[in-house]
């Protein structure tokens, strides 16, 4: 059975009876209408259970003018998105801007034209249709973007590994509902880890997927945890041929605690930067290699140092160093070192927030708003065993 379209209803604001009529008779054959003769009438028919889809609103109206009325009807949440046109007499412009100001779509100036009437009232139902579909659309849009999210999330560790010797905390802050951001660990066993953190170019759900792919092909990097150019080719090899518009940058520090020593390898990732507690200064330490997932036959050589209880190392992305104070100036990776410098006697999850914080000081923003890029940061200290 084919059902009739229900019929938009328009809701009809005058005070004189052959402006009704006029409006009424041009509107009949195509619309549903009622009609209200005062202000208060029509604010109590706008709020009761059959909502018109559009009004027609007088201006010039005794005890309650139009603009009057209009302006309550936006400030109602269960009325302000019915569209209002102006019926009026008056066509000068400060009259028109006063109407717009209050919140009213269009004007039809008196005398009426019926095909006039009738046609603003098409577009402007049209428009609201419109309006109320990419609405929904948002929504929709929205509540993907948070299952993605959560989803991203999910593939992040919940939480870091707890080896005896090592403290690690981790702090990530997306730039936007998704990221491409990502870290991982490989907990060999109780005195090796690897750890690695990675920056997927791009923002939003193609990084982010890029990101999760990431995962999968680091746990197929376990029999060569300890080869950190290893670890970094293996990655590349299931990267390269995946996606063509991005590529990605990793770093990847493998901690023997057995051996006190540790082996690092990069692919166009940011430089680690370390704190040695026999030198008693921060500085960077840079092996790397070509991007990942863009060339087949790329390979990635990797340094070995030793390390000591109190000494710290600090794995980051590019969001760090490339924060942009409002004057134009970079963060910087010199600026960092002397942060590392200054605040060596703060432990490791306070210093990771101590970082954050820093950053929303040169941002002039509260801390986690106003970034440009996303950021990750793993801060690594040797603690006593």
């Amino acid at each position: 059975m084919i059902q009739t379209p229900v019929q938009k209803l328009i809701l009809i604001v005058d005070d004189t009876p052959i402006n009704i009529g006029v409006i009424s008779g041009a509107l009949k054959d195509s619309f549903a209408t009622k009609v209200a003769t005062s202000g208060e009438k029509a604010l109590a028919i706008a709020s009761g259970n059959e909502k018109p889809d559009l009004i027609l609103l007088d201006i010039m109206m005794p005890e309650m003018d139009g603009y009057e009325v209009c302006r309550r009807l936006k400030a109602n949440p269960d009325t302000r998105d019915i569209p209002v046109i102006f019926l009026t007499s008056q066509t000068e412009a400060e009259d028109e801007t006063k109407g717009f100001e209050v919140g009213a779509v269009d004007y039809v100036h008196k005398p009426f034209s019926a095909a006039v009437v009738k046609a603003r009232v098409r577009t402007h139902l049209m428009l609201r249709e419109a309006h109320a579909q990419i609405a929904k659309q948002l929504v929709e849009i929205n509540t993907e973007l948070e299952m993605a999210r959560q989803i991203q999330l999910s593939i992040l560790p919940s939480s870091t590994p707890k080896i005896n010797g090592l403290e690690i905390v981790a702090r990530y802050i997306p730039m936007t509902s998704v990221a491409g951001d990502f870290y991982d660990f490989i907990v060999q066993d109780e005195r090796r880890v690897g750890i690695l953190i990675a920056d997927v170019s791009g923002h939003g759900l193609p990084a982010a997927l890029i990101a999760s792919m990431l995962q999968v092909a680091l746990t197929a990097q376990t029999s060569h945890v300890s080869e950190p150019g290893k670890v970094l080719a293996g990655l590349n090899r299931a990267l390269c041929g995946k996606f063509q518009q991005n590529f990605v940058t990793a770093a990847y520090v493998y901690v023997d605690l057995e051996k006190n020593v540790l082996k690092y390898a990069g692919a166009g990732h940011p430089p680690v930067l370390i704190w040695r507690k026999s030198a008693g200064i921060a500085s960077q330490l840079l092996e790397n290699g070509l991007v990942l997932g863009q060339f087949d036959d790329a390979t990635y050589d990797s340094i070995e140092i030793p390390i000591e209880a109190g000494d710290r190392f600090v794995l980051y992305t590019d969001g760090i160093p490339e924060t942009f104070s409002p004057a134009g100036e970079e963060f910087g990776t010199d600026r960092f070192l002397r942060f590392m410098d200054a605040n060596t006697r703060l432990e490791a999850g306070p210093f990771a927030d101590a970082v954050l914080l820093e950053l929303a000081r040169w941002l002039e923003q509260p801390p986690g708003e106003g970034h440009k890029d996303d950021i990750s940061l793993l801060v690594v200290d040797f603690t006593p065993r």
